[in-house]
């Protein structure tokens, strides 16, 4: 085994915070991931007038007052609820006190691809309605994106606190947990709440149908008769601590992670690289200290469109060979929820590891010839999983991937002596 490039303490997960079009919490979350659920549906939140088709994945059922309670939610975007809500879930499934948290440095990494877009669209609205007299002041308050991390530290009421929104779109959720991994690791943050969100928007909904990237029913990643993505929405938040933290304190650890990738090929506005992409997976895994060989599983980017499914498989053959690990894409559950998408597919991977199952890869009927992977279609299988990695690739190249592994009390680098 290869010895890691970063050196500091070990890091690991310890609460997952999950707000998603399939449940809300990792209970809901998990059954339907082992279930291969997916809630399609019309989209209510904006007006779909004029679209062919509208199909997304909303989050349903969302009762933003259960969760967040020292701030009015009324005060809130639609993805700063979000991001709340699921941090509030990260730190109660954590076990870890609030008053611990509180007295602790702390990092609060989010990202995102729109921010508080959806809001933006109400004011666009407003303004074309009544011109910029009309603009509901309220209104304007909820649109920085900013407030997705501060609104955090603010119902969380943390002090010694450092907060970021990472604008690296559908990559960003995994940008965040490497930013954490990094505080922690060097001693610069004791516990980081990390992960991605974002809210269902006309204008990004808008932006893919124009580039006819949005398919009319659901998603079918790596199938042969895939039609594109399904805008989706939500919130994955998770709590990363030292490894001796959580001993310390008996928490219960998901997964640890390992190391992680960034690059930024910037090789065009919209279509992915198949090299940027193979160069992101080979930093991550020296970041790491681990080989290809070692991977089990493969979280992939899988968003359904022609072009991404390609060369992202052709990538993983590029590194992997002709028999790469199993490939799958929970995107096909719960739609593309741009920045939280690599977010909530890590607590998937982590609950992958911890209960020793890999979610399945829904609505498959035929694989691409080009797409040849196993992307475990249609049902959930048990499987022996010690190291997973967790693909998220963005508009102009913004490029990023995190390995987890299942936590082991000898450090990697020794077992492998």
């Amino acid at each position: 085994m290869s010895q890691p490039t970063s050196i500091g303490r070990r890091v690991v997960i310890t609460g997952c915070g999950v707000v998603s079009s399939i449940g809300i919490g990792v209970r809901e979350f998990t059954s339907a991931l082992r279930a291969g659920r997916s809630n399609v549906r019309p989209i209510s939140v904006f007006d779909t007038t004029g679209f062919a088709h509208d199909n997304g994945c909303e989050v349903a059922d969302f009762e933003p007052a259960r969760w967040i309670r020292t701030l009015d939610p009324a005060d809130l975007g639609r993805a700063s609820r979000f991001s709340t809500a699921a941090a509030r879930l990260a730190v109660e499934d954590s076990g870890l006190p609030l008053e611990t948290l509180r007295a602790a440095r702390t990092l609060v990494s989010v990202g995102s691809t729109d921010g508080e877009a959806h809001e933006l669209d109400g004011l666009v609205a407003q303004e074309l309605s009544a011109g910029l007299a009309g603009l509901d002041p309220k209104l304007v308050r909820r649109t920085s994106a900013g407030r997705l991390a501060t609104s955090i530290a603010r119902e969380l009421e943390l002090t010694d606190v450092e907060t970021g929104t990472i604008a690296t779109a559908c990559s960003a959720g995994n940008y965040a947990i490497g930013n954490s991994l990094d505080a922690i690791r060097c001693g610069d943050a004791e516990f980081a709440l990390c992960g991605g969100a974002d809210a269902l928007c006309r204008k990004t909904f808008t932006s893919f149908y124009r580039l006819r990237s949005i398919a009319p029913d659901c998603c079918r990643p790596f199938d042969r008769n895939r039609m594109g993505i399904l805008t989706g929405e939500g919130a994955g938040i998770l709590l990363l601590e030292s490894l001796d933290s959580a001993l310390a304190r008996g928490a219960r650890i998901y997964a640890e992670v390992l190391g992680y990738g960034m690059s930024c090929d910037a090789h065009h506005p919209v279509a992915p690289h198949q090299a940027g992409i193979a160069r992101c997976m080979e930093l991550a895994l020296a970041d790491a200290g681990v080989k290809p060989a070692e991977i089990d599983l493969i979280s992939a980017h899988g968003t359904g469109t022609k072009a991404n499914d390609m060369t992202e498989s052709a990538a993983i053959r590029d590194l992997f060979g002709p028999k790469p690990p199993r490939t799958v894409s929970m995107k096909s559950m719960l739609g593309h929820s741009m920045g939280a998408a690599s977010a909530l597919a890590a607590i998937g991977c982590s609950i992958a590891l911890t209960e020793q199952f890999i979610p399945p890869t829904i609505n498959h009927r035929d694989t691409d010839p080009d797409c040849p992977v196993d992307c475990v279609p249609n049902e959930s299988v048990d499987a022996d999983l010690d190291i997973v990695q967790n693909n998220g690739w963005a508009f102009g190249g913004n490029n990023a991937v995190v390995l987890l592994g299942r936590y082991e009390r000898q450090p990697r680098e020794e077992a492998g002596r």
